[in-house]
């Protein structure tokens, strides 16, 4: 499934204004939104938008970052819409241990599990989550430098 890539699409949903983090404020609307999965993220699981997908099954679905912060960066979501890690049941295990997976399998893939590669999530405002559809961001391909900057 690598390389799955359709025509750009200049929707709406892509022409969306990103939200700063420090001043992000839930709505009702954003938190239906959100529960609905109706989310970019939501989307492209249900296949509405463009996407590079590089890996999909039916727990987890995997696409290259619009904007990468590395020669490889890949987002890794749950299939299922779930708006945060503080939202995590256990219902959602299997879904969660398949993101690693998933991860190490493209890690393979890209050519750089060998030299090494960062997982990151998000969460919430202080952490800087702008899409409301947990998320891993796989990143590698060079030295990534410190975790956090003094």
């Amino acid at each position: 499934m690598r390389g799955t890539r359709r025509s750009p699409d200049t929707s709406s949903a892509l022409a969306q204004p990103a939200v700063e983090a420090s001043s992000w404020t839930p709505t009702l609307d954003l938190h239906l939104e959100h529960i609905m999965g109706d989310t970019i993220f939501g989307r492209i699981v249900r296949d509405e938008i463009d996407a590079d997908v590089v890996y999909r099954d039916e727990l987890v679905t995997a696409f290259r970052d619009i904007h990468p912060q590395a020669p490889t960066h890949v987002l890794i979501v749950p299939n299922e819409p779930i708006p945060t890690v503080v939202d995590v049941e256990p219902s959602h295990e299997s879904a969660l241990g398949r993101m690693f997976t998933v991860a190490r399998r493209i890690a393979e893939q890209e050519g750089i599990a060998e030299d090494g590669f960062r997982l990151i999530v998000n969460t919430r405002r202080h952490a800087g989550q702008e899409v409301f559809h947990l998320h891993m961001h796989l990143l590698g391909g060079r030295p990534l430098g410190p975790m956090l900057s003094r």
